[in-house]
């Protein structure tokens, strides 16, 4: 008889604990042991316990392969979160067994020792048996399904009540996400109430009887400052969508903008066609502050322009798809300088500039800024995070066993992805859904958008440093998005290739890794179907494995904050940023009053549910786990652990470096600390 002491650790979350029957099998290369009923004296299985054990043997088991996991029904059932088992061995020897699984209804679970193992490391068929059965099981939960034609395909689900357990919010998450949103609608009722029996809307002083309560410091900022040209400029670069601003060598042919026009907003010395005609490497203000050639940027919303508009309360709302020039003063910082608000412009468009009547001039601006939330939120922070990103959760469910090195590396990263973009389908973006309530291209127009980003989307944009180099603007200063996704960038490249290192040494060890290519077969046939000129390689090699495994990780990670996590602060100030339009466009610059501006901009419902939405999504999570932080430990292995360790003190250095690059600054750049950057997608 050999005695094995074995632990068990129930989860920490609400509800993890059970008092139902739990029995533990050791399964070792020479056989099993006893079935074993783990009962001590009190409660065994409440939240948070560690419970020890002896689990006899009739004979030596031989290397320990695999711990069974027992639920079965005492009285009333009740589910089990079980974090992990560990094994002491006969000699003093500890084995650990990751699980992090819930137990729901009468349940047998296998699990495995944590060391990471790739398919061709693992010889015994019990072991290759068990990554079978477990990739069978999983391949029928998480199935592929079509949402919607023309965008990345999805989790079959149509709610998040249809997901499993393990990819659910935990209780407190789940509380806190639907006591916020109660919470923010509240806010808006009383708003909506106190304004009620007031004046209506008649100038922009209005707005600030919506903007209490919930609010921030940058928030507070914009509402002094959003007016002004230089802030503007600033938002392009660092706001809720620095993505979109490029520079510019010719205008396009669509934006007759002469060099009078603009000459006003000009350096002295200098004028349009100058700047224009430049080489790339002359591009950009020099360090020294001096002008030199090359400055002029633009933002094309080209892709708003026919997609249909939203109905609301049955009043019709608008679009419009602006071009914007922008220069880059060696004074002032980058600055609008020409806005137009259609792609197809006729003798009477009119182009609009800072030297224009002050309201026409602000209203444009404010057309430019309501492209800006619809496409921040549509394409930017929908598409670009959340959908691309559920690609790569549903095919590393679907294709990688817990005990890969690729799982293992991926899963914390993927972590609650799954409810959200749920209910972000039902409960955002549907026919009835939140945006349909409030945003112009509610409805129909924002998956008319969202297809059309699809269908030119690339792989290379998704990796910063192509991205940054491919739209001009590596040397534009004062682009603390981009100083900093750099910086995140090369952080976690780092990381990946650390890891991956450690498993593959050659593209040989790729390639002939079956579940890996099953895994990225699922992401470029079935997640991203329908789109050949996306760019993945059509060969996994070991370079082209970190690189992917780094852009799925830092788009869950930082790009994702900088989109999303900024949002109330930009969007609260509701003339800043606004939801929706309910008139057109203007089409004569001496025609714009105060009363066309309040009458266009979103009312009071309507801005009290973009306040209270973008509050609800944008706030710090209090369940957060900061980008580097595990609060499950798959890795185990020393290595992979100083792997771990050496990523977590380059964050360290970089959150010091950016911390330091702001004090004193009045504008603070902070998404991208890594203490703010949450470890996946969860809001």
């Amino acid at each position: 008889m050999e005695v094995y002491t074995v632990k068990v650790a129930t989860g920490t979350s609400e509800y993890s604990g059970t008092n139902n029957y739990i029995y533990v099998t050791l399964v070792g290369e020479k056989g099993e042991s006893e079935r074993t009923l783990l009962d001590n004296p009190g409660l065994d299985f409440c939240r948070g316990a560690v419970g020890e054990y002896k689990v006899n043997s009739p004979s030596h088991l031989g290397p320990l392969l695999l711990v069974r996991l027992e639920k079965q029904r005492y009285w009333l059932e009740d589910n089990w979160f079980c974090r992990y088992v560990k094994v002491q061995l006969p000699g003093d020897t500890e084995l650990t067994f990751p699980c992090y699984r819930w137990f729901i209804g009468d349940t047998k679970v296998e699990i495995r020792e944590a060391t990471a193992k790739t398919p061709r490391q693992d010889s015994l068929p019990q072991l290759l048996a068990h990554r079978k059965k477990e990739l069978q099981e999983r391949q029928a939960t998480f199935r592929w399904v079509t949402w919607a034609p023309g965008i990345p395909r999805c989790i079959d689900a149509k709610t998040e009540a249809e997901l499993p357990q393990d990819e659910r919010f935990d209780n407190e998450k789940r509380s806190d996400f639907e006591h916020s949103l109660h919470y923010a609608l509240l806010e808006l009722s009383l708003k909506k109430l106190a304004i009620r029996f007031g004046k209506s809307w008649n100038d922009l002083e209005d707005f600030k009887r919506i903007f209490w309560k919930l609010r921030s410091p940058i928030a507070e900022f914009c509402m002094e400052h959003w007016k002004e040209d230089w802030f503007f400029g600033y938002q392009c670069m660092n706001g809720s969508n620095p993505r979109m601003i490029r520079m510019i060598r010719k205008l396009p042919e669509n934006f007759p903008v002469v060099p009078n026009m603009v000459q006003s907003s000009m350096a002295s010395r200098t004028n349009l066609d100058k700047e224009l005609k430049v080489l790339p490497s002359e591009s950009c203000l020099s360090l020294n502050g001096s002008s030199q050639a090359g400055n002029i940027y633009l933002l094309d919303y080209a892709i708003m322009d026919g997609v249909p508009t939203n109905t609301i309360r049955g009043k019709p709302q608008f679009i419009a798809a602006p071009l914007c020039l922008l220069y880059l003063h060696p004074d002032d910082g980058l600055m609008p300088i020409a806005i137009q608000l259609e792609q197809n412009p006729d003798r009477d468009t009119p182009i609009f500039l800072p030297s224009d009547p002050p309201m026409a001039w602000l209203l444009a601006k404010m057309w430019v800024r309501h492209s800006e939330f619809q496409v921040f939120q549509v394409l930017s922070h929908l598409l670009r995070t959340h959908l691309v990103v559920e690609v790569f959760c549903v095919s590393t469910l679907r294709q990688l066993p817990a005990v890969h090195p690729i799982y293992k590396l991926l899963y914390p990263h993927l972590r609650y992805t799954l409810e959200i973009n749920c209910r972000g389908r039902t409960q955002l973006i549907s026919a009835n859904g939140i945006f349909k309530r409030v945003v112009s291209t509610g409805g129909d127009g924002l998956l008319i958008l969202a297809q059309k980003e699809y269908k030119v989307l690339t792989y290379r944009s998704l990796q910063p440093h192509h991205d940054f180099a491919d739209r001009g603007v590596s040397q534009l200063p004062k682009y603390f998005y981009r100083e900093y996704s750099l910086m995140l960038w090369e952080a976690i490249h780092s990381f990946v290739s650390g890891i991956v290192g450690l498993y593959y040494q050659s593209d040989e060890d790729v390639q002939e890794d079956l579940e890996l290519q099953a895994w990225f077969r699922d992401i470029t046939q079935e997640g991203f179907a329908g789109l050949p000129n996306f760019g993945l390689p059509s060969t996994l090699t070991l370079e082209e494995l970190c690189t992917l495994l780094s852009v799925v990780i830092f788009i869950a990670t930082a790009q994702h904050a900088a989109t999303n996590n900024g949002q109330f602060d930009w969007c609260a100030w509701v003339p800043n940023t606004p939801c929706t339009m309910r008139h057109p466009p203007p089409a004569d610059k001496d025609a714009v009053t105060m009363e066309m501006i309040m009458a266009t901009l979103p009312d009071i419902s309507q801005s009290c549910m973009q306040m209270a939405i973008t509050w609800h999504l944008g706030r710090a999570q209090p369940d957060a786990i900061p980008l580097g932080q595990y609060a499950e430990e798959y890795f185990l292995e020393g290595q992979a652990l100083e792997v771990i360790d050496r990523f977590r003190a380059a964050l360290k250095e970089i959150e010091e470096q950016i911390v330091r690059q702001n004090e004193g600054l009045e504008l603070q750049y902070l998404f991208l600390l890594p203490s703010r950057v949450e470890n996946s997608i969860t809001i």
